[in-house]
């Protein structure tokens, strides 16, 4: 009976993972963002740089007078950086933190495409160990013949990440 209950939990967290994904690249791999969580894709354009922040976050932009953090990925997931082409963009997102929510782009090398993923196309994200942390990963999807990595953006930077964002963009 417990492990009935333990498997429907579990189908039924699969099941919450289903829907549309925009997929994008960091060197050649792929991953996907739940589209609800994507507000708009832009187009590189000028960042200011904050002095004395992380690496991986750029610095801000004016985004229609809103300023707006920019998040480089490859440099919070510890990917060697690239130089930025006509495909790089920024894809602004919605991130919730401490009750409300924070307009944010991620740099990222290009956007691929929407799909729509099926929760039998997702499996568990495997476990590499106690070490690691892979919370911010919702599950790793088959589609196109390919594994997408799909993403939980919310749980991408801590909440003292966030914090430290937030403190040089603004709040929507």
């Amino acid at each position: 009976m417990t492990e009935q209950i333990i498997i429907d939990q579990t189908v039924k967290v699969i099941n919450n993972k289903e829907g549309k994904y925009l997929t994008f690249n960091l060197a050649e791999q792929e991953y996907g963002l739940s589209i609800l969580k994507v507000k708009e894709i832009i187009g590189l354009m000028p960042i200011t740089v904050i002095p004395q922040t992380p690496p991986y976050i750029k610095g801000v932009v004016n985004l229609r007078g809103k300023v707006i953090p920019i998040i480089d990925l490859r440099l919070k997931f510890s990917i060697v950086a690239a130089e930025y082409t006509e495909r790089t963009c920024i894809i602004v997102v919605e991130v919730a933190a401490a009750g409300r929510m924070i307009l944010m782009g991620i740099l990222v090398d290009s956007v691929s495409e929407v799909l729509n993923i099926k929760a039998a196309d997702i499996e568990e994200t495997p476990l590499f160990g106690a070490s690691l942390n892979t919370e911010y990963i919702l599950g790793m999807a088959k589609a196109a013949g390919a594994i997408k990595i799909l993403l939980d953006i919310d749980k991408i930077l801590s909440s003292e990440e966030i914090k430290a964002a937030d403190s040089i963009g603004g709040v929507e």
